[in-house]
């Protein structure tokens, strides 16, 4: 087989690349390798659903870039084709006094990024979610929704395939011969290569000579759910984060069926597909990825020794309730007992500086591209960052 563009990776990155790359090339052929037998069967089909503003991040980054416009451009996709949304909006709430600094640096920040973003009283705050919690005052977020990335990838899915797709699932990539890469049933030609192989990306770019300071170090998304008789909340209700990392903290997330869920969790796993138990185990990914923990306990650029600490507790249904409870009235465990599916986050590392890499991270030659980084809010900024892709294959620069 021989394709003009070759992309690894069947999540919303490498399907809105492909659907890309068909509208500006319809003459060339488009194909997309997934391992798994549908696509979106990771990161893609199992985050939180929550379509973000774009207030977090600073306006030098990519993600300040594409979050904003990729709201807006998922939120129009889901209209456009029917699609479940819940326009419930974020309060984002501050628990004493030394948060507030950090509640005018995101309304600040959200601003730079023309992202619509209210500060508002702790009145008017419980005008929108009367149980909310917060100390003086607090901001909101209109664009914020939630989604069924599900329905939204089965519907990418169907319109890469109408527009000239050719989507090959159960078809792992074994490695690379020359210009051609290799599954189990056939060797592929390939003009261009773009890989966007999320918990993979690291080792697949490894065979092009690339990621050469970077590893993926997985960590393990956990929500909890309401129960069936719980008060319903009215929007998503989200504490100050920590800026100095990705993760957000956990959170109450209204899904878009109107139900409530508490998290997410952020705990290091000891092997890329670390669901549960010993599902998906690999020695030598066991091997590289706790080596890199233990490493990371010794010496690192970012306080991974207490955010692995804080992190583990969370498997506690009752650590993960309590600090909920601080934003909101009314949560206990008692009626919050059902996890959900659990989701890995595909966090570049920087070996070299031994921190988290903060922002989406492309590396390529006139031949490959690979997605190296593209975790929260890629989902969001999927449709623009694929646009940005493109953009890097037809003008042969780097970032």
């Amino acid at each position: 087989m021989n394709a003009d563009f070759v992309i690894i990776g069947g999540g919303v990155i490498g399907v809105n690349i492909a659907r890309e790359l068909k509208r500006r090339h319809s003459d060339c052929s488009v194909l997309m390798l997934e391992k798994e037998p549908e696509l979106g069967q990771h990161a893609s089909g199992r985050n939180s659903g929550v379509l973000h503003a774009g207030f977090y991040y600073t306006a030098d980054s990519l993600k300040a870039r594409f979050c904003r416009d990729g709201n807006r451009a998922m939120r129009d996709f889901c209209s456009e084709h029917g699609l479940k949304i819940n326009a419930c909006g974020k309060l984002v709430v501050a628990r004493n006094d030394a948060e507030l600094a950090q509640l005018d640096e995101l309304k600040r920040r959200g601003d730079v990024n023309g992202v619509p973003l209210e500060s508002i009283s702790a009145t008017e705050a419980r005008s929108i979610e009367p149980r909310v919690k917060t100390h003086e005052r607090a901001l909101f977020s209109p664009t914020t929704a939630t989604i069924d990335p599900a329905e939204v990838m089965r519907t990418l899915r169907s319109e890469a395939e109408h527009a000239g797709v050719q989507i090959c699932t159960g078809t792992p990539y074994r490695g690379r011969n020359g210009n051609a890469i290799l599954t189990d049933q056939y060797d592929i030609g390939f003009g261009t290569l773009i890989n966007a192989a999320g918990l993979y990306a690291d080792r697949i770019a490894r065979d092009f000579g690339f990621s050469q300071d970077y590893r993926i170090l997985p960590f393990k998304g956990l929500y909890l759910y309401a129960s069936e008789n719980s008060q319903p909340f009215r929007t998503n209700i989200y504490p100050v984060p920590d800026l100095r990392n990705p993760f957000l903290g956990v959170h109450v997330t209204v899904t878009v069926d109107g139900k409530s869920k508490l998290g997410p969790t952020a705990i290091p796993c000891f092997w890329r597909e670390h669901y549960a138990g010993l599902e998906n185990f690999h020695a030598d990914e066991f091997a590289e990825i706790v080596g890199m923990e233990a490493s990371l306990f010794l010496n690192a650029g970012f306080d991974f020794r207490g955010l692995a600490a804080q992190e583990l507790r969370k498997y506690s249904r009752t650590t993960l309730a309590t600090q909920a409870s601080e934003l909101a009235e009314g949560i206990s465990p008692s009626g919050y007992r059902h996890w959900g599916k659990p989701g890995i986050r595909a966090q570049l590392l920087n070996v070299k500086s031994r921190t988290l890499v903060m922002d989406f991270l492309i590396e390529k030659d006139d031949r490959s591209l690979h997605v190296l980084n593209a975790v929260s809010p890629a989902f969001t900024c999927s449709i623009p960052f694929a646009a940005y892709v493109c953009d890097q294959l037809a003008n042969g620069r780097d970032q």
